[in-house]
């Protein structure tokens, strides 16, 4: 039963770390996009290929913050590898439907795709470098 509990907290330390990076950005660039309403809109793969460098970039940030896994088991890292970016895809599409309810103006990140693969590189990243 313990290991269980460990195991199931150790997922869950990476969900919200996960989750929480992307959640603050989501909040960060509604506030600065008005900045960049004056250039023309990025093409999908450009925006994609932006997302996946960000992060890259704050998956970078987090081994600084916590250099070991959260999760301690090499298959359970290997799954976690792909369900945390799901569930943080699912989590940005429900955040996009929120603020769509709200008439409010959702950006990319708000969508399953682009949550999934800004979470994905963050974890590919934590996935290859942390101890």
């Amino acid at each position: 039963m313990e290991v269980l509990i460990e195991v199931i907290l150790q997922i869950l330390g990476e969900i919200i770390l996960q989750l929480g990076s992307e959640v603050a950005i989501e909040g960060i660039w509604h506030k600065v996009r008005g900045l960049f309403r004056r250039i023309h809109p990025f093409h999908a793969v450009f925006a994609g290929f932006g997302y996946a460098c960000l992060g890259a970039f704050v998956g970078g940030v987090s081994l600084w913050l916590f250099p070991a896994h959260f999760v301690k088991d090499q298959w359970l890292r290997v799954l976690n590898l792909i369900a945390a970016p799901v569930i943080a895809g699912l989590v940005m599409a429900k955040i996009g439907a929120w603020r769509r309810q709200r008439e409010q103006e959702p950006i990319r990140l708000d969508t399953f795709a682009y949550g999934f693969l800004f979470a994905f590189a963050m974890a590919l990243v934590r996935f290859v470098w942390a101890k």
